[in-house]
């Protein structure tokens, strides 16, 4: 057994009686009910069986970059789960960010801890040397690919490394000093870094005093609406700030990429972001101003974007942006948002300026400009182009001033691509329009290279893009490679996955779309990258099955109907030793999503020849326990009015639940008694509802979940109403509110450090307690040092213990309800 620091363990059995019997059908199951640690004074981390801990901790294979000239991979090893004891360490929780005082970075554990180099043509692999017990990150290629630039963190700080893809040598050119808490190490067009330091002169760490100088105050002057969403982590007093200023504040730094030669640019400052014109002539300088905000997080701080120049003389200042600590739901700031410069141009500035003040309920037919200001960036900028709805990002083209951009419409769902002739004038022209949620309808997105001054732009030959996707059909996915034509806006296929395999396309090799990388994968390849060329194929890696034992698992994509005619999808597994006839346990694991209408609620988002992964706290280690698992059952909320849609929530989830537990009796491998719902986050939302509001299933399971919408009352998910509006709504949609109905068992975990916005650690306590109350019988896990993922070894062996012991005791033991006996006549 692995002991750590324990995790709080909470348990009510439940007095009164369930909706229907449940008695344990042998002695070996009451056996197995009296061992399960469902008891609130256990003590310490737990583990699965052997067998799932072993796969558990297998290091998984590594992550592939291809390098900008399209001639080696970068093979990335990673770790395969962290102790506890690393997460532990301690934390910075400051303005919606999680730092780490000692290396001056974000918080967490290592995760990259090796790389290797492997030439394309040859095959042959060069591992590259490292220091001990690398943590490495922020990894970028040179846009020739002759280098690539990493960091390492050590105990202390973080420095910087170059590889020579040459040599296969890795030298580190800063000994310490990085900071790269709002941006990475880049590359600039003359071939060295810009980088983020720590400033040399910044003084001591801010010391608490634990004399408090006087109370921490916030102020609402009234005649402003501030409504914001539930954020964590957020400054809290004076020293809060001070420790948020020390940690965040840099000097950007002009470094050679040999090391020999550094330079400082500017003064120090809370800087967000700084990146280099593609000539290279100018700074676009962005950083925080105080005053700081109790209520928001950085992001929405006071922010000052300017010009510089190398030399770090400002040119001119483009907006000083007031604390946006007073946006609508879903609103953004008005002013210049989103700055960037043109890729192909040599210093000309693009951003969207938002023309309805930034609030997505106020009417309008222009709720966004393109903006477009060249140096010396001293006249009015010039529209671009009048977007009807708001702004959704923008990529260059190679070899072209144009830009396609895109907008969307958050009532009707719709994305809309246009594309603009930046430096020639006219109008836009619309490419495409579709619902972002009709996966049978998506075109594609670009294939990009990058500029040779280090910009990402869509690759273009002749007047054409290079477009890949997942294909999305009735059957699966069935990625491709196409060729679409700016001129004529026809498409023609170059390439289609097909057989018994899902192959998509991850980088062009050659112009015409006739050499590409791809990753494969297959029910037995976990995954490798293939070279198709000339119409052949070669495996480029030979990556092995993680997990050969559970090769056997039986894996289908499968369909069913609602009541009300919704067609519904999900992803069936079924045990390696599953035969035809045998009625299995299962687990129905889901996670609610919105749709305007049933016909894109009902597509298909999946492949029936993807190999199946398992590892972390995967529900899919039921398997291995002798359940069936539904994944990914679909639960969709239709409704044309996304204002409203949420309005039926509860009814439309129960008829999705009812129809995926009738399916897995029709298809015999369930008996539709023997049942257990689970979902993550919003899906333990829907799970803690499916036992307040059905007697369909025997118990749940509820990881890092919000149950009390009261505490979330500016909206969540995707509701906009906020709560005053429709008090009823948010009362309804709150499980806490009908804790007195859920009288199956339900196991709650949550990360005792969950920073997700709305999931406080609370919400499950006080759900835990409620249920409790009312006398229903739950089980609380709180995982030490755990945000809303959970990453520690002994963490996600804990929670895999707790989810098999809880559906064993209360799901695969369970037994029918017996029939009553006739009545006396």
């Amino acid at each position: 057994m692995i002991r750590s620091d324990p995790c709080a363990i909470s348990s009510a059995t439940g007095e009164k009686l369930m909706r229907r019997p449940i008695r344990l059908a042998t002695a070996m199951g009451l056996v197995l009910a009296c061992a399960a640690p469902l008891a609130a004074e256990d003590d310490g981390y737990r583990t699965p069986p052997a067998a799932v801990a072993d796969i558990v901790t297998r290091a998984p294979s590594p992550s592939v970059s291809v390098s900008p000239d399209g001639t080696q991979l970068l093979l990335i090893e990673r770790e395969a789960l962290p102790p506890v004891a690393d997460l532990a360490k301690p934390m910075q929780k400051l303005a919606g960010l999680r730092l780490d005082a000692a290396t001056n970075d974000r918080h967490g554990p290592r995760a990259l801890v090796g790389l290797s180099l492997q030439d394309i043509a040859s095959g042959t692999v060069r591992p590259v040397a490292l220091p001990a017990d690398a943590d490495l990150a922020h990894l970028a290629w040179s846009p020739d690919g002759a280098r690539v630039a990493f960091t390492n963190t050590r105990s202390d700080g973080v420095e910087l490394h170059v590889l020579d893809t040459a040599t296969g040598a890795a030298r580190r050119i800063m000994a310490g000093g990085v900071n790269p808490i709002f941006q990475s190490p880049r590359w600039m067009p003359d071939g060295s870094l810009l980088v983020l330091a720590v400033p040399k002169d910044r003084g001591a760490m801010p010391v608490r005093s634990l004399t408090p100088t006087g109370p921490a105050i916030q102020v609402a002057a009234g005649g402003q609406e501030a409504q914001t969403r539930t954020y964590q982590d957020l400054l809290q007093n004076p020293h809060d700030e001070a420790m948020f200023a020390w940690l965040t504040t840099s000097q950007p730094m002009v470094v050679a990429a040999d090391g020999r030669r550094a330079k400082a640019v500017g003064e120090p400052r809370i800087y967000t972001s700084v990146m280099p014109s593609p000539d290279g002539k100018y700074l676009l300088m962005e950083w925080i101003e105080q005053p700081f905000s109790y209520q928001v997080p950085w992001s929405r701080f006071p922010r000052v974007s300017a010009v510089f120049t190398p030399e770090g003389k400002l040119v001119q200042e483009i907006i000083r942006q007031p604390l946006a600590d007073a946006l609508p739901v879903q609103g953004v700031v008005t002013g210049p948002r989103n700055l960037q410069w043109h890729p192909t141009e040599d210093a000309l500035l693009l951003w969207v300026e938002a023309q309805d003040g930034g609030d997505p309920r106020v009417k309008s037919d222009n709720r966004d400009n393109l903006m477009a200001l060249a140096a010396p960036f001293a006249g009015a900028a010039r529209v671009l182009a009048r977007m009807e709805d708001r702004a959704a990002g923008m990529i260059g083209i190679e070899g072209t001033d144009d830009i396609i951009a895109a907008d969307y419409d958050r009532d009707t769902r719709e994305v809309r691509q246009t594309l603009i002739d930046v430096t020639g004038g006219g109008a836009g022209r619309q490419l495409s329009i579709r619902n972002v949620q009709d996966a049978y309808g998506d075109p594609g997105s670009p294939l990009t290279t990058t500029t040779p001054q280090g910009f990402e732009v869509a690759r273009e030959v002749d007047g054409k893009l290079l477009l890949s996707g997942l294909g999305a059909t009735p059957e699966g996915y069935r990625p491709f490679l196409r060729r679409f034509d700016l001129a004529t806006l026809e498409t023609e296929e170059l390439w289609r996955n097909a057989g018994e395999s899902m192959e998509r396309v991850i980088d062009v090799l050659a112009e015409d779309g006739s050499s590409f990388i791809t990753y494969y994968e297959s029910p037995t390849n976990p995954g490798n990258v293939r070279l198709q060329s000339g119409g052949t194929a070669r495996f480029l890696t030979d990556f092995p099955d993680p997990h050969p034992e559970l090769t056997g698992i039986k894996r289908e994509l499968v369909t069913y109907k609602r009541a009300d005619g919704v067609d519904l999808t999900a992803t069936l597994y079924l045990p390696p030793s599953y035969k035809d006839g045998d009625k299995l346990p299962v687990v129905v694991w889901a996670y609610p999503l919105e749709y305007n209408d049933a016909a894109t609620a009902g597509q298909n988002r999946d492949s029936p020849w993807r190999f199946t992964r398992v590892g972390g706290y995967s529900h899919l280690f039921f398997l291995m326990q002798g359940y069936a698992v539904l994944d990914r059952a679909a639960m969709p909320v239709v409704g044309p009015d996304p204002e409203t849609v949420n309005d039926s929530f509860i009814e439309q989830i129960v008829a999705s639940a009812q129809a995926a537990v009738d399916f897995t009796v029709a298809r015999g491998f369930g008996d539709g008694v023997r049942v257990g719902v689970g979902g993550h986050s919003y899906g333990a939302f829907m799970t803690a509802h499916l036992l307040a509001q059905s007697d369909i299933f025997r118990a749940g399971i509820a990881r890092s979940g919000a149950y009390n919408r009261t505490l979330t009352p500016f909206g969540f998910q995707a509701e906009r109403r906020v709560f005053w509006e429709t008090p009823e709504t948010y009362y309804r949609l709150s499980p806490f509110m009908a804790a007195d109905k859920i009288n199956e068992p339900i196991l709650f975990t949550h990360g005792a450090n969950d920073s997700n916005s709305g999931t406080f650690p609370e919400q499950s306590e006080r759900m835990f307690s409620a249920v409790k109350g009312n006398g229903g019988t739950a089980r609380l896990v709180m995982l030490p040092h755990e945000d809303h993922g959970y990453r520690g070894r002994e963490s996600v062996l804990h929670t895999l213990h707790e989810m098999f012991a809880w559906f064993d005791t209360h799901v695969k033991n369970a037994s029918p309800p017996q029939a009553s006996p006739p009545a006396a006549q």
